[in-house]
């Protein structure tokens, strides 16, 4: 079903990271939750009315909430696809995770009343209504939650949007609750116990643990990640691919929301090359870079001197060094600079975050690791320490 919707509905649907796709992808996601909502709420209205049952006729209410939900991610995604303006040369796109958190909001606030709720019925427990128009309802409205929590997970998936998998958590904390309310239904009346306000209570703990789970992956973006392991990677297969690149760091990923994410990069090539052929070079991997990964990528050049034995020699003492220190430490920008009675070893050492502090006992490490060198030469190191980034050395 889900593929005959976007077969339907979204052109070129196969290709989930283009901006057009995934804008129609949310619409798509949104207008279905919308019918698929007002369709349960005038059914339970319609039964609840001609049965008498306040419960039924409440819960229709909730699906009123629901479509809430649906036509704010169909507003997000609307907000989302409008084009880069003067005031927002990036683009609009950080409204689809705005609407997200706008989903999450949703659901903690659903998650705090039904706690409250529930707790005032473990302090005044009440007979829950059985009949078999309740049971046809509700499992009626299972069902259909299950299908709309399933549509939005795929959806979400193909697109990675997180605005769609918080609405696809929404509905399958509808199937959780309703699943709930009908056990202690059914509970009460075959053995007496009146536990709705306990199965309330664990939904309503289950609701919030999973809010809080989608508020942080809304407003990850929004503050600012780093690159994953997975486009570091993809990026790193890249570069390595030309025998010209000798080594790559400091990469940085901008997110402007899907679509529109902006990184930089620094690559290190051999000196005694052409610079206006590296400039080339780097024209075409940044071009590169944006038809694979969709990312406007800035690359800085950086030379590097090949096929110094003196400089290659002390690299792989200070490396080794840094080993001894820690295993993820490593260097990069390694230059020297030669003078009468000294030289100084200008570099950048990555130092990841639970190292911040430990600065000197790396720069002394070092220093007692050239001066056991046996050299005439006295050496001077030039240290900066940058937060740990993606990093693939020469020496590697």
């Amino acid at each position: 079903m889900t593929k005959l919707l976007l077969k339907l509905f979204v052109k070129n649907h196969e290709n989930g990271a283009d901006p057009a796709v995934r804008a129609k992808t949310g619409k798509l996601s949104g207008v279905v939750g919308i019918l698929a909502n007002a369709v349960l709420c005038a059914g339970k209205l319609i039964i609840g009315t001609i049965s008498g049952s306040v419960s039924i006729t409440a819960d229709a209410m909730n699906n009123l909430s629901d479509a809430a939900s649906s036509i704010v991610t169909l507003i997000g995604f609307k907000l989302a696809e409008q084009p880069a303006d003067e005031e927002h040369p990036y683009g609009h796109a950080r409204y689809e995770y705005l609407s997200g958190l706008a989903v999450a909001a949703m659901v903690l606030l659903i998650g705090f009343e039904l706690a409250k709720t529930s707790f005032d019925k473990i302090l005044h427990p009440e007979s829950v209504t059985f009949s078999i128009p309740l049971v046809i309802v509700l499992m009626g409205s299972v069902l259909v939650k299950l299908w709309l929590s399933l549509f939005n997970t795929t959806l979400g998936k193909h697109i990675d949007s997180a605005a769609l998998l918080a609405t696809a958590a929404d509905s399958r904390n509808d199937v959780i609750s309703t699943l709930a309310v009908l056990a202690a239904a059914l509970m009460e009346k075959f053995t007496g116990y009146r536990v709705d306000g306990y199965m309330g209570m664990a939904v309503a703990i289950f609701i919030l643990y999973s809010a809080v789970g989608l508020a942080k992956d809304t407003i990850s973006p929004l503050l600012g990640e780093s690159a994953s392991p997975e486009l570091a990677e993809k990026i790193a297969q890249m570069l390595s691919a030309e025998p010209r690149v000798l080594g790559f760091h400091d990469l940085l990923v901008h997110d402007y929301g899907p679509g529109q994410r902006f990184g930089s990069l620094h690559v290190e090539m051999d000196q005694a090359e052409d610079p206006l052929s590296c400039h080339e070079l780097i024209d075409d991997l940044e071009r590169l870079c944006l038809e694979k990964h969709n990312i406007h990528l800035v690359i800085h050049y950086d030379p590097v001197v090949v096929g110094d034995p003196e400089q290659d020699s002390l690299r792989e003492t200070i490396y080794t060094a840094l080993q001894s220190v820690d295993k993820r430490l490593n260097l990069h920008d390694f230059r020297m600079v030669r003078g009468t009675h000294h030289t100084n070893l200008i570099f950048d050492v990555a130092l990841p975050a639970d190292l911040n502090g430990k600065e000197n006992l790396i720069g002394k490490t070092i220093d007692s690791a050239l001066t056991d060198r046996e050299e005439k030469m006295k050496y001077y190191t030039v240290i900066t320490f940058d937060a740990e980034a993606f990093n693939r050395p020469i020496s590697q």
